[in-house]
């Protein structure tokens, strides 16, 4: 008697099937998993890294020279992962505590452009070091701000609220201020900078904000990984801009490091102490103190390729990793420092919800 057998063939078939389907699932999650705890170190140590490839940079400047050509495009990749962190509620604050956004966003785009210019002529900067530097301070805040705002117990919605709010004007105020305070030292586009702006920072970001809106599970996923790639396109940033300008960095290094240092610390002294000018509790102040103190580097750097000289770069290399560690190490003093326990759960409900 003949037996058929050929549905038995078939169940091993799909057992295999759905074996190998499990397999890949593990191995996807397992990839997923390795990667969101290198993006976790990343986040947490990301300025020794960028430090650590600035300075194989100084030793072997060939490393990264096929990412020069690409800085813009680096650039618009870490402003398109910080686009996808945001939603437009995070913009409701302007309503809800305008006298909070509005003095964040005026301390932003005075305190550090004046500083910027104020040290570069006490120090006597060369004239492409005191453009870079005030370059610095005219752009926007940095997006690593609101992880330093959350470690020093600061209020994030308002810190997202600034970083989101200074990045949105800086097309229009950075060119603007720039040839206000430096345009007399060197020929500055209002126009061509308010395009670049345009395309390396408000674009990205608002497509990120469009795929939070509209791709919601993408951007679950895919926000887990944004500070390790913002970190490789940091490295890969500041690496090229650094191997081009070896000499100059090794001539003028420790001139602009002063000069960054003095710029960074007196702006959140500053920030800090308007906050408290203006009556705002200690949870904002330390807020106000990291958005003033902290610029976008990248972008400065990436504005003084495309429209100046290399040698205007070398401040916002500097910026970009002086800023990294000093805004870590404040946030870090900050975090044992208590809040009252009014203002913590203050803290503790924004974060929650």
């Amino acid at each position: 008697m003949d037996i058929d057998i050929s549905h038995i063939r078939v169940d091993i078939n799909e057992i295999e099937l759905k074996k190998n389907n499990i397999k890949e699932k593990l191995g996807g999650k397992i990839i997923m998993k390795t990667l969101e705890k290198l993006s976790n170190f990343a986040s947490k140590y990301m300025a020794f890294i960028v430090l650590a490839f600035a300075g194989l940079s100084v030793f072997r400047p060939n490393t990264f020279e096929f990412a020069a050509p690409h800085v813009n495009t680096w650039l618009g990749i870490i402003m398109f992962g910080m686009g996808m962190t945001l939603r437009l509620e995070d913009f409701r604050l302007v309503l809800t505590r305008p006298k909070d956004v509005l003095s964040g966003s005026l301390a932003q785009f005075t305190v550090m452009p004046l500083v910027a210019f104020l040290v570069s002529k006490i120090l006597n900067l060369p004239t492409e070091l005191a453009v870079g530097l005030i370059l610095v301070g005219c752009c926007p805040g940095g997006a690593s701000s609101n992880v330093m705002a959350f470690m020093a117990k600061g209020d994030v919605a308002l810190s997202v609220t600034l970083t989101s709010i200074s990045t949105l004007l800086a097309p229009f105020l950075t060119p603007a201020l720039t040839l206000l305070l430096g345009g007399s030292n060197i020929e500055v586009s209002l126009t061509s900078m308010f395009i670049s702006i345009l395309k390396v920072v408000l674009v990205p970001i608002v497509l990120g904000l469009l795929c939070n809106r509209f791709l919601p599970r993408f951007v679950e996923e895919g926000t887990k990984l944004v500070p390790l790639l913002s970190t490789v396109c940091l490295v890969l940033i500041i690496g090229s801009i650094v191997g081009k300008n070896v000499d100059s960095l090794l001539t003028s290094g420790w001139l602009i490091l002063v000069a960054v240092m003095m710029h960074n610390s007196i702006g959140y002294f500053l920030g800090y102490l308007v906050a408290k000018k203006i009556g705002l509790e200690e949870a904002k102040r330390r807020t106000m103190a990291i958005e003033v103190g902290l610029q976008n580097g990248g972008l400065a750097t990436s504005l003084a390729m495309t429209h100046f000289s290399p040698m205007t770069a070398i401040p916002g290399v500097v910026s970009s990793t002086y800023h990294a560690v000093s805004g870590a190490l404040l946030a870090n003093y900050w975090s044992s420092k208590p809040l009252d326990k009014k203002q913590l759960d203050k803290v503790n409900k924004v974060i929650t919800m």
